[in-house]
């Protein structure tokens, strides 16, 4: 569904990402993991046309988007949810929720599409006419993401789902992220610090160091992997956590 082929991204002249390749496929969950500043968040502005790239292409579903607004992006059937949940603080929560449909064409299924949201994360429904900026940090994960389901996307981009929020949130963030891509189908590319419920959450995984890809494979091998186990999962740490995990047949 998407391929990214040799990406690199400059700030300026520091560079950001470096050749970045990777792929996901149809109804996959694949995760991107790494240290702050690694590069993750960019991967994924650069995915969603906020970022240009400077070199390599990015394709969706066969089709050339590297050079594509990010409105044309959105249309295609990408949505993302950006870090810091971005939630439009004097709008209510139905109207953040009505501004994913902006790009969509099929009103006769906008009632059934908020339904869908409102049983995923029942407290929105119960406080559909508050303001987005009197939620919790919690709840407003919870509309963020809904705002994106909203659009109806293909591929929905999750950033850092879990940053602020109580343990107890992130697992039913978590639990929620895997039901939406049970359920509907929907792929999703997963950036997230919190490696262990990433992997847990994840078919797949990319490890991103500096803005380079440095292990991939499997979430089972990944989370049997040494270096990553030192570097992200707590255990003792490699002083060279680089290299290829082989995936599963």
């Amino acid at each position: 569904m998407l391929q990214l082929e040799n990406i690199s991204v400059h700030y300026g002249v520091i560079p950001a990402l470096k050749g970045l390749s990777l792929e996901v496929k149809e109804g996959e969950i694949v995760a991107l993991i790494g240290a702050n500043g690694a590069g993750k968040s960019t991967t994924l502005k650069t995915i969603s046309g906020l970022k240009r790239p400077t070199s390599g292409s990015i394709k969706f579903k066969g089709q050339d988007i590297s050079r594509m607004n990010a409105d044309g992006i959105v249309r295609l059937g990408i949505s993302q949810v950006p870090e810091g949940r971005g939630v439009f603080p004097n709008l209510t929560v139905i109207e953040n929720l009505m501004l994913g449909t902006y790009v969509r064409k099929d009103k006769q299924n906008f009632e059934k599409d908020l339904e869908n949201v409102y049983n995923k994360f029942p407290r929105l429904k119960e406080r559909k006419h508050q303001y987005g900026g009197t939620l919790s940090g919690g709840e407003q994960q919870m509309l963020a993401i809904g705002r994106s389901l909203m659009a109806a996307p293909k591929l929905l981009l999750l950033d850092e789902p879990s940053m602020g929020l109580a343990p107890i949130v992130v697992k039913e963030i978590f639990r929620t992220i895997k039901e939406i891509n049970r359920t509907s189908g929907t792929t999703i590319l997963l950036v997230e610090q919190n490696a262990r419920m990433a992997l847990a959450a994840a078919d797949r995984a990319y490890v991103l160091e500096t803005g380079k890809i440095v292990l991939e494979g499997t979430s089972a091998s990944l989370r049997a992997n040494p270096q990553v186990q030192g570097a992200y999962l707590g255990g003792k740490r490699d002083r060279h956590p680089a290299g290829t995990v082989e995936t599963s047949a």
